[in-house]
């Protein structure tokens, strides 16, 4: 899969090296030629220097082939042009953009933006929902199949922690897909174990979210 992300602060950084590490084709656009000199020493050749924002530099970085473009920039006027310009004029099926003013959520969504992601949004969530250390936290919903991507970090209390994947009661159409364990992430099968400390990243249908709460 190719994987454009349009903007290079910590948020793009932290894609790219992550699809990368999945296996995945990525590329970061920076126009900013200072910030692309640090990102060359983390991503080396993974980098380009370039305005997303311009259809020259789209078609020179290959926005025709791309199956997703992720606008992650600090501006939300660049990040809908970028996936206004990549679904218009390359006809890519999948863009992701970054929402810093929660007000133009919908505006992005009517537009068409596939994936709109709203770190205010997601905070008040986490405020309003009480959320306390060891808890299940809703990182996504998914648009169609009304499925939740969780993240949840265990405690000793767990009631997961020493058991197989495999041996855990998981909700209906759920299914435990990543740990990050120190630093290290890894996909997981049946047979990984849980241990204290592990970040666990889970799917689950939006009705089995509290049965998943119970069982990790």
């Amino acid at each position: 899969m190719y994987v454009i992300i349009v903007g290079g602060g910590n948020v793009g950084t932290y894609l790219t090296h992550r699809l990368i590490e999945s296996g995945h084709e990525a590329l970061l656009l920076e126009k900013d030629p200072a910030q692309l000199v640090k990102l060359e020493n983390i991503l080396d050749r993974a980098v380009a220097l370039g305005d997303g924002c311009e259809a020259q530099v789209q078609k020179e970085t290959g926005f025709e082939r791309a199956d997703v473009v992720a606008a992650v920039t600090g501006e939300d006027e660049d990040n809908l042009i970028v996936c206004q310009m990549a679904m218009r004029t390359w006809g890519v099926e999948r863009t992701v953009a970054r929402v810093n003013d929660p007000r133009h959520v919908t505006l992005f969504t009517e537009l068409g933006v596939s994936g709109v992601v709203s770190a205010t949004n997601i905070l008040y969530n986490l405020v309003e929902q009480e959320i306390s250390l060891g808890a299940v936290i809703p990182l996504a919903a998914l648009r169609r199949g009304n499925i939740e991507v969780v993240e949840a970090t265990l405690t000793s209390r767990s009631p997961s922690v020493g058991k197989r994947i495999k041996e855990l009661t998981l909700p209906p159409k759920s299914n435990v897909v990543w740990v990050l364990r120190g630093e290290e992430g890894h996909l997981v099968d049946g047979e990984t174990v849980l241990q204290t400390g592990d970040l666990v990243v889970a799917l689950v249908p939006t009705e089995h979210e509290a049965l998943l709460r119970d069982v990790l």
